[in-house]
């Protein structure tokens, strides 16, 4: 079931912060105010049911009359925290943004059914969804870290895209490389389990966010914005909550360490670009794999970044994406 709208859901309990998007702005620069980094409000909201207890809630943004990309971010984060990155992409391209289930505007439902399996339903699902209801065009899908893993592990295999771009998925080889990620992800899991879920304040969450390695490279301001696109007001009213309960995210890494060396880039459907992470910099979550030695993915790394390269390095993130785009004649 698809419902259309073209007004910011309840669902979202950060909405108020979000900008009409009329502010001035260089293209082809991230698109920083004065008050930090501020989504605009999307031009249509479609609720799309992906199963009985499940809504995704996909958002329009950027250029109707432009090359289609559907978009979707990492385990724990949320698709509106990369506005750094796909703001850049606005003023050429007709962008659907959505959030894994369990993360960002989408409502928290059990933990039974988080899993990778019904991340890459969902995506199928909304893929779909958007097709029906805003007509077909060839789609281009831009995906990070577990949904990328998730976009891989589709029984589609990716037939409903163009192409498929992945930033940094979680992949690696069944050799000895599974070992060491085994026990990466073994030890993130543990972490994450014991993250704290409950903050008196947006700001008091991101201050402490200052002191996580895995946003030392990040674009100046991000900070706020992981605050802000990532915690939602807590039941009853005392302070907030992550919208991806700890749980549930460590319940994905236990998942992501299983899939890992299932993912078969050469019985994909669609041509598939990879934009990874510096492999020689120690990685800030799972290791990065080099895939240049696979002769079916078109493999790009962005050197002097980990894993959230999207939010370190934006513009050079967008660059790859539009030379690909444009050699492939998708752009």
């Amino acid at each position: 079931m698809v419902r259309a709208r073209n007004q910011t859901p309840g669902v979202s309990s950060n909405a108020a912060e979000r900008s009409g998007g009329a502010e001035k702005r260089a293209i082809g620069r991230p698109r920083m105010l004065n008050n930090g980094w501020t989504v605009p409000r999307p031009r249509t909201i479609l609720e799309v049911r992906t199963d009985s207890e499940t809504v995704i809630v996909v958002r329009r943004h950027g250029n109707p009359e432009g090359p289609r990309l559907v978009l979707c971010h990492g385990n724990g984060l949320a698709i509106d925290l990369y506005y750094p990155f796909w703001s850049l992409l606005a003023d050429e391209f007709d962008l659907f943004v959505f959030d894994l289930r369990n993360h960002g505007w989408n409502s928290l439902g059990s933990r039974k059914g988080h899993s990778l399996i019904a991340f890459a339903s969902d995506q199928d699902t909304v893929l779909d969804a958007i097709n029906a209801q805003c007509g077909s065009k060839p789609t281009i899908g831009v995906f990070h870290s577990v949904s990328a893993l998730a976009c891989m592990l589709s029984s589609s295999r990716g037939a409903g895209f163009a192409t498929r771009i992945l930033f940094d998925p979680p992949v690696c080889r069944a050799d000895e490389s599974y070992e060491a990620m085994e026990a990466v992800a073994l030890r993130l899991a543990a972490l994450a389990r014991r993250r704290t879920n409950r903050f008196s304040s947006v700001e008091q969450y991101a201050d402490l966010l200052a002191f996580m390695p895995i946003f030392g490279r990040a674009v100046p301001g991000l900070l706020p914005l992981v605050a802000r696109t990532t915690l939602r007001a807590a039941a009853g009213g005392a302070g907030y909550e992550l919208r991806c309960p700890p749980e549930y995210e460590a319940q994905i890494i236990d998942y992501a360490r299983s899939f890992a060396v299932l993912v078969d880039f050469d019985a994909s459907r669609c041509p598939t670009k990879v934009i990874g992470a510096d492999p020689t910099l120690p990685f800030s979550y799972l290791p990065t794999l080099d895939l240049s030695g696979i002769e079916s993915v078109d493999y790009d790394f962005v050197p002097e970044s980990t894993h959230l390269l999207q939010l370190e390095k934006p513009e050079v993130c967008v660059a790859l994406v539009k030379e690909y785009l444009a050699e492939a004649g998708l752009a």
